[in-house]
């Protein structure tokens, strides 16, 4: 049975009038846009516009090949979600495939997005169909188990790496740190778990009681207890499905590096890509992911580093800028397809924004007071 658990569209957008004056930009998100504008600018010329034309003229019809895959990559981790919702709650996947586009959609364009809005949002936006905080929690959890996936997936990426190329001397050194930092933060939060050790709120209110940034951790460290409470808990009473939640989480790779393979497969020139070659580039991508998620579709990190990759495995000039050229075209029709979602559902990008941020404060409070109710509506 549906129930309303959350605002309607019309008093979600009518928060934004009253709530919220300031407008959507910030200068600090002013100079990320510009700074991002410059850098795809320069990586573009840099790359040769030529060369990038005719490999898009060569991807052609191939550009819905890749957005067929890019819809698996959605739909797996939306999956994903709904096997981290917990009894009596119950998360529809389509609901969920929905929600997924519809934050993202807002996190590509807000820099600082992903961490500020796209994540939340999601929860915000099936709040009609499961609590508040059931989403919330859910959502936690699935992003941990992506986490981990990424960081294996890095792990494998940085030692093809290593042992296929020369690198030069401060690249390698700077990947051999990483190797040995997931090596020890994979085991470790590995056991924490098993263990369930309050590894993380313990620490924060060690600090407290000493007085250390008591401010900061007044409110924070019950927040990371109750966060660290339902990890333990979701552990203790789903062992079963954590084999399930990872193979979605490996399929979301897998597909980037198809995805990866399908592009060189049609634009390369002169050598024929391999799926290693495409394993390595979306390697590098995901790094460049989780380190850059403050620009907006990191525009010009991404071009940077996928051209340098591409020219390390001895394709052609302006390969790999094409190649992540293609990644933001499909970034944009999901961008796109979130907002006409939003639109059809009555919703503005502000609105959606300025309720996310009502609803964790509503949380945050909530928590801070010791005790958070099973049914976060209004």
């Amino acid at each position: 049975m549906k129930t309303s658990l959350g605002p309607s569209a019309h008093e979600m957008n009518e928060s934004f009038e009253t709530k919220d004056k300031r407008g959507s930009f910030t200068p600090v998100s002013i100079i990320f846009a510009v700074l991002g504008a410059l850098l795809f600018a320069y990586f573009i010329k840099r790359a040769g516009v030529a060369q990038i034309f005719e490999g898009m003229k060569r991807l052609g019809a191939g550009f819905l090949l890749v957005f067929a895959i890019s819809c698996v990559r959605l739909l797996v981790r939306a999956l994903a979600w709904t096997r981290c919702c917990e009894a009596p709650h119950q998360l529809k996947f389509t609901d969920a495939a929905k929600a997924r586009v519809m934050g993202d959609a807002l996190g590509n364009l807000v820099p600082l997005g992903t961490v500020i809005v796209s994540e939340p949002s999601k929860a915000v936006l099936v709040r009609d169909r499961v609590p508040l905080m059931a989403a919330l929690s859910s959502l936690a959890i699935e992003n941990l188990f992506y986490s981990l996936s990424v960081a294996l997936f890095i792990f494998c990426g940085t030692a093809s790496l290593l042992l296929a190329f020369p690198l030069p001397k401060p690249l390698r050194y700077g990947s051999i740190g990483a190797l040995v930092a997931v090596a020890v933060i994979i085991p470790t939060a590995f056991f924490v778990i098993r263990r369930q050790w309050k590894f993380a709120s313990g620490a924060l209110e060690y600090l407290y009681r000493r007085g250390v940034w008591k401010n900061v951790l007044e409110e924070r460290r019950e927040r990371v207890r109750q966060v660290e409470d339902r990890i333990y808990g979701f552990y203790a009473r789903h062992r079963s499905r954590f084999l399930s939640i990872m193979m979605l989480e490996a399929c979301f790779h897998l597909a980037g590096i198809l995805e990866a393979y399908v592009v060189l497969h049609f634009i390369s020139v002169g050598i024929a890509p391999t799926l290693f070659n495409a394993f390595v580039l979306e390697s590098v991508n995901r790094v460049i992911t989780v380190i850059f998620k403050f620009m907006p579709f990191r525009a010009g990190v991404g071009e940077g580093s996928t051209e340098w990759t591409a020219t390390l495995l001895g394709f052609g000039k302006g390969i790999g800028t094409t190649l992540e050229i293609v990644r933001k075209a499909r970034d944009l029709c999901w961008t796109a397809l979130g907002f006409l979602l939003l639109l059809r559902r009555g919703l503005s990008a502000r609105a959606v924004s300025v309720e996310t941020a009502r609803a964790v404060a509503e949380i945050n409070k909530v928590s801070t007071q010791g005790a958070v109710p099973v049914n976060q509506s209004r």
